[in-house]
């Protein structure tokens, strides 16, 4: 009996332990909360290696852009809309002509070695750019030639334009370059010097590490702008994109730099990862060349933007990694207008428009005709696998209402030099991409563009769509920016120069430890470093009311 007894007050004591313990546990769970902790390590794999660690000479290479990123500050960066927002300047005036650019830096900010940043490295920057000498990318150097460079003082600089351009706040997002090291390095040898994989910036993150497989950036504790959470990233290097997916199933990595359509529905089954995707700022297109008879009519092309399944074509041949493009800009880009017409598919539409436009079949054969004129034309692409699916696609697509198109392929560097720039093509499915983060469209769009050299390839002419081109050019109010961009927008929409096809979806996997990361329209695949100082590895459980505070 006594052991009986014992044995009870022993179990109402276990039993009484554990609730405490229990509810001990719940309390606290339930009054804390999980939060970032400064430090740890995130390691990602690249397709490719590093060449030239430079900003005026890495846009050859991706894996040199997405180091430079993290190493390197311009006087501005673009916001996750887009916008141009300060950087290493804490402001800037604009004359009211709009020729005078005026930027104030900001004070104490260090390069990775030690000296102070001023305006003697902006300076020193451009004039690299300037020098006839200069190596790096033309369009680069033609940009920054016809800029006047001014030092005020030590925290301030002028630019001086010899006519007003509103998209050059876009350009002074480049990755500015140390005087102190390179002062006395001609331009013509800046591809060969050793600063080029040992580079010194004022970003976020310095190299400390570099071979032939892996690189190691540690974050810069005096660094200006908001400190990183991570304290280091490791990047391993890998062939190709291919290589990198292997990578991480065999756990050597945690962030793969790009998900491949082929690797998606693998990717998709992996608990631990998640994908992370946005539109890009470029856009898959059909060019149409408006002296075609048949191409001439406004009706003609709207119907072909009815007659598409653009949707069908990202669903079933892009793997769902696209959007469908209403819009030259992506939806999330601050010119984006929501407000413009949307062509959703709709065959009948199409076939009312045309019939109404004068073009039946009249002999029974399936393809419409017009005075005699064909619906009918030749569509070509690169020997891209999936562009060649794509229009055969389209092809049978528009057969279903009357539009009969050939399909056409040729050689990747073949497709410009053989068909675009001498415009011999009747319509031609093209892909621009990486355009930079201002809006500006004047080189592909404005009418004196549609001669030899330029980028108007469809040679479409518009008074309205010109004068907002150029007024958005010359004005620096973003609101009328704005409002200019949304015009030239709508005429867009209603005159079809080009079938708009999709946005390209970026896909990035990142192991679900590592917090913090977001992505917003892309205007290069390093953008999705714009918010790696949020990202973060460690986490620490703290009361709720220390978290709100």
């Amino acid at each position: 009996m006594i052991h009986y007894l014992r044995g009870q007050v022993l179990t109402a004591l276990l039993g009484a332990f554990i609730l405490i313990v229990l509810l001990g546990y719940l309390a606290y769970t339930t009054t804390t909360v999980t939060v970032p902790e400064a430090g740890g390590i995130y390691v990602e794999g690249l397709a490719g290696r590093p060449s030239s660690i430079n900003p005026l000479l890495s846009q050859f290479n991706q894996v040199d852009v997405d180091l430079a990123s993290l190493i390197f500050s311009g006087l501005t960066r673009s916001d996750l809309s887009g916008a141009t927002v300060p950087d290493l300047a804490e402001r800037w005036e604009i004359s009211p002509d709009g020729t005078r650019y005026t930027f104030y830096l900001r004070r104490g900010v260090r390069w990775h070695d030690g000296p102070p940043f001023t305006a003697d490295d902006v300076v020193f920057t451009i004039q690299a750019i300037q020098a006839p000498e200069f190596q790096g990318p033309p369009q680069l150097a033609q940009l920054w030639r016809a800029v006047t460079v001014e030092k005020i003082d030590n925290y301030a600089v002028a630019f001086i334009l010899p006519e007003p351009f509103s998209p050059f706040l876009s350009y002074t997002s480049l990755g500015l370059l140390p005087r102190h090291l390179l002062g006395g390095v001609p331009a013509r040898d800046l591809p060969r010097n050793l600063f080029n994989v040992r580079p010194i910036g004022t970003g976020p993150f310095r190299l400390v590490e570099l071979s032939y497989d892996r690189a190691a950036l540690e974050a810069f504790p005096p660094y200006y702008d908001q400190p990183p959470r991570l304290s280091r990233i490791e990047f391993r290097f890998y062939p190709d994109v291919s290589s990198v997916w292997a990578a991480y199933l065999r756990g050597e990595i945690q962030g793969v730099t790009q998900v491949r359509s082929e690797d998606l529905e693998e990717a998709r089954r992996q608990e631990n990862l998640v994908l992370y995707s946005a539109p890009t700022s470029g856009y898959a297109l059909i060019f149409l060349n408006l002296i075609e008879p048949a191409l001439r009519e406004k009706e003609v092309r709207q119907a072909l933007l009815w007659g598409i399944d653009r949707q069908r074509i990202i669903d079933q041949i892009l793997e769902g990694q696209a959007i469908v493009a209403h819009s030259i800009y992506p939806p999330g880009s601050w010119a984006f207008n929501p407000d413009i017409p949307h062509y959703f598919y709709d065959p009948n539409q199409a076939r009312t428009l045309l019939e109404a436009a004068g073009w039946m079949d009249q002999d029974g054969d399936g393809v419409r005709e017009k005075e005699g004129v064909p619906l009918e034309f030749s569509l070509l692409t690169n020997d891209d696998p999936l562009r060649r699916r794509i229009i055969e696609e389209i092809a049978r697509q528009l057969w279903e209402i009357g539009i009969k198109v050939n399909t056409l392929v040729l050689g990747n560097p073949g497709i410009v030099q053989e068909a675009l720039a001498p415009r011999r093509f009747m319509a031609l499915l093209y892909e621009w991409g990486d355009l930079p983060a201002d809006p500006d469209a004047y080189e592909m769009w404005h009418s004196t563009q549609t001669g030899e050299g330029g980028q108007n390839y469809p040679g479409w002419s518009n008074r309205d769509a010109d004068e907002a081109l150029e007024e958005a050019r010359r004005t620096s109010d973003p609101a009328r920016r704005k409002e200019l961009y949304d015009l030239f927008q709508r005429v867009f929409a209603e005159e079809v120069p080009a079938i708009l096809l999709y946005h390209p979806i970026y896909t990035y996997g990142v192991d679900a430890r590592v917090g913090g990361v977001q992505l917003a329209p892309l205007t290069h695949p390093s953008d999705r470093f714009r918010t790696i100082a949020q990202w973060y590895v460690n986490v620490q459980r703290v009361l709720v009311s220390e978290a709100e505070d």
